[in-house]
């Protein structure tokens, strides 16, 4: 089975995001980035599907800029066979909308004809939590959202995935889609050998052009501002006082 695993280059999630002064995005240069965190989740996943004999190929994808070469080679260093990188966006401030990803990404599985897609539930830098599905729709395939454990079956796959009750066990035909939650494993650190084979892994440059699809923008950011400062709190001399002040001016009894 081959195992399709898309990844996007985001901040990384250890840098303190700060807003341009124009307030028309939020400022990369000099940021460092590198894979979204569920992304890694989802390579490691793949690399355990081969390692157990459950899968015989893992392609990572990614649709951005030129410089997602590098998050690519992460991938490809973790252990994936070889990469697809869709070059969509020209600069770096440009993030391709979940809509025009899933179009592109549905070309690659048309091409590639994989028995499992496997991404990351949500990316970091927008949260838009919506390119799995938008992918499972256009291709007409099973999903499950939010895994927390993975197991491929002979006619399928069994899915525990993490819902506001808490667990929920799925049955799924493949091929399917998944996405990931934190929860599923702990990504490996890619070796220094393994950093240096990776260099010789295939990687493929494509464009939307080469796939027949349109990736100009459906929206368009207004303004960008920080979140609001945390006010400071308050000490309350008795309980009675604690109580007038939750009442009366929190209001939340």
């Amino acid at each position: 089975m081959k195992v399709l695993v898309p990844v996007k280059r985001v901040i990384d999630y250890n840098v303190k995001v700060r807003v341009k002064a124009d307030n028309t995005g939020v400022d990369l240069a000099n940021v460092k980035m590198s894979m979204n965190p569920f992304d890694e989740i989802a390579v490691e996943e793949a690399i355990r599907l081969k390692e157990a004999g459950k899968a015989s190929e893992i392609i990572v994808v990614s649709v951005g800029v030129k410089q997602s070469q590098e998050t690519l080679r992460t991938g490809l260093a973790m252990g994936a066979d070889r990469a697809i990188l869709i070059e969509a966006a020209e600069t770096v401030d440009t993030d391709v909308e979940p809509l025009a990803v899933a179009k592109l990404l549905a070309k690659v599985v048309e091409e590639e004809q994989p028995g499992l897609v496997l991404l990351g539930k949500q990316a970091i830098d927008n949260d838009c939590n919506a390119t799995g599905q938008m992918l499972a729709a256009v291709l007409g395939w099973p999903q499950a959202t939010f895994a927390s454990k993975l197991e491929i079956t002979d006619d399928g796959a069994q899915v525990i995935r993490e819902v506001d009750g808490g667990l929920q066990t799925i049955k799924i035909k493949t091929p399917a889609i998944v996405t990931v939650d934190l929860r599923l494993n702990e990504p490996r650190y890619a070796s220094l050998p393994n950093i240096m084979k990776a260099k010789k892994k295939p990687m493929e440059m494509k464009t939307p052009a080469d796939y027949g699809v349109d990736v100009s923008p459906r929206l368009e950011v207004v303004k960008v501002v920080e979140p609001a400062s945390r006010q400071a709190g308050i000490k309350v001399g008795s309980v009675a006082e604690l109580v007038d002040k939750l009442k009366n001016e929190a209001g939340v009894i």
